[in-house]
């Protein structure tokens, strides 16, 4: 018979199930409310399986005390609580899964399927840290897109989902493998760099803008789309919003000078 999960395992997943629940954030996601179907079935099924080990046990004790042959009748609570340590086994995975997936699904974005602002927040704080232990910089772009509202205007706010999505895949293709990138928010979008010098994160970030400037239709729509970029490596001693913010600024001067272009703090 399979040994049964420790119950300190069921107890921390449980945990972060039910922390997960209780976010916020997540109150309108689609897979809430099955989620918590299911934790509800999981603790009813562990709650069954407690009963009927408390019931085995009191066989034991009737055996040891009365010396009557109960070895057909145990037998078949022994055949019942393997079942149910199954069952208990395919709903505990059946949780993790679904919080797995749940905790993907709130730190993507749902349009471009990019990371989102959380997701980034996350990587920028590792990447921070790693810096901090290793001593190892990185560099921060922020990039809008130029004259976004006058797309959604002249075409409407499909076409204008459509086109930051093509601008997502631009982001994504340019990157490498072990850069992160996301969607920072409306027509922004946040590339994180780790270990890269500012020079060189400048000719990732150029090549990126040159493949929007190339996307010339979405759909059946034609566009002209141009992008600004707001770069900044990291100082040290600095905390990683500090290297956010000069990004920022860095993107303001990119508008100013006129657009399409790269700049950096």
């Amino acid at each position: 018979m399979a040994a049964p999960k420790a119950p300190g395992d069921d107890l921390e997943l449980v945990s972060r199930v039910e922390a997960l629940l209780a976010d916020p954030a997540l109150q309108q996601h689609p897979l809430h409310a099955p989620l918590a179907q299911l934790l509800s079935h999981f603790q009813a099924q562990r709650e069954r399986l407690e009963r009927l080990v408390r019931i085995s046990d009191g066989y034991h004790h009737v055996a040891r005390e009365q010396r009557l042959s109960l070895v057909e009748q145990y037998d078949k609570q022994v055949r019942r609580l393997e079942k149910l340590v199954r069952i208990s086994d395919r709903y505990q995975n059946s949780l993790r899964d679904l919080s797995l997936a749940l905790r993907d699904a709130a730190m993507r974005d749902p349009l471009t399927g990019l990371g989102n602002r959380r997701f980034l927040m996350e990587r920028l704080r590792e990447e921070n840290d790693r810096t901090l232990r290793l001593g190892r910089g990185f560099a921060v772009a922020i990039m809008d897109v130029d004259h976004f509202k006058a797309v959604n205007d002249a075409h409407g706010h499909e076409t204008g989902d459509q086109v930051l999505q093509a601008i997502a895949l631009a982001v994504e293709s340019g990157v490498r493998t072990y850069d992160q990138c996301g969607r920072w928010g409306g027509e922004e979008f946040l590339i994180l760099l780790p270990e890269t010098p500012v020079d060189h994160a400048q000719v990732i970030v150029e090549r990126i803008r040159l493949a929007i400037a190339a996307i010339d239709r979405v759909g059946e729509v034609q566009v002209s789309l141009t992008a600004s970029f707001g770069l900044a490596e990291h100082r040290g001693g600095e905390g990683f919003s500090a290297t956010i913010g000069r990004a920022d600024q860095a993107l303001y001067a990119a508008k100013a000078a006129g657009r399409n272009r790269v700049a950096s703090a």
